[in-house]
Parts: structure tokens; sequence; C-alpha cells
């Protein structure tokens, strides 16, 4: 077991999160159960999954739980790009939160495969 808040892929992962609900909250009111809670969800699931997985006895476990935020972070992906195509999220918030969300999965896919090859 480790300390989730020391993972460097937690911490951003958690600030996006943070940012998402943040700029979600100008999202059109008929939105409110839509998508502003779907994005909010599903960006919140990766900062928890990697939390989830740190508590975790096994490498495997871990490994797994971090695929699951991988899957979060691909929906959350989707999300910003839908909100943004509707109009509810402008051109430079959705490139920054789009990038922050690239380097999170980037991160997530390399420590995913140090585990896996640590398995071995």
């Amino acid at each position: 077991m480790q300390n989730f808040r020391e993972l460097k892929v937690w911490r951003k992962a958690h600030d996006l999160a943070l940012d998402v609900y943040r700029f979600s909250s100008a999202f059109p009111a008929d939105e409110r159960y839509g998508l502003t809670s779907q994005v909010r969800r599903a960006a919140a699931s990766v900062a928890t999954n990697i939390a989830e997985g740190c508590g975790r006895q096994t490498r495997a476990d871990f490994a797994h739980f971090l695929s699951v935020a991988m899957g979060s972070a691909c929906e959350t992906e989707y999300q910003l790009l839908l909100a943004h195509d509707l109009g509810y999220l402008g051109e430079e918030a959705y490139l920054d939160a789009e990038g922050r969300l690239g380097e999170v999965k980037r991160m997530l896919a390399a420590l995913i495969q140090t585990l896996r090859a640590a398995g071995n």
C-alpha cells in the first residue's frame, strides 16, 4: 500500500477534476443531470480509482484500478469533446483540459506498464 497523494499522476488527475467541476458549473441548467453530472463523475473517477488502487495489496490489483482510471480518462476525453462541440466549453479551456488529460493518460499508461513488468 502507498499514499496516493504522493503520486504525481494522482495530483494531476485531482487538479483536472477540480477544474472540470469549476468550468462545468457554467454549463446550461438543463444539463445538470446530463453532461454536467457525467463529465464530473468521469473526471473524479480517474483520481478515485488511482486512490483506490493504492489501497490494494498487490501490484496486479493496483494495475487493474489504474486501467479503470484509464477508462474513466477516455470517457472524460469524449465528454470534454462533446461539451466543446456543443458550445459549452470554450476553445482555450478545452485545449488546456485536453492537453492535461493526455498527460494523465500517458502517465497512467507508463505506470501500468511498469507495474505489469515488475509483476512478471
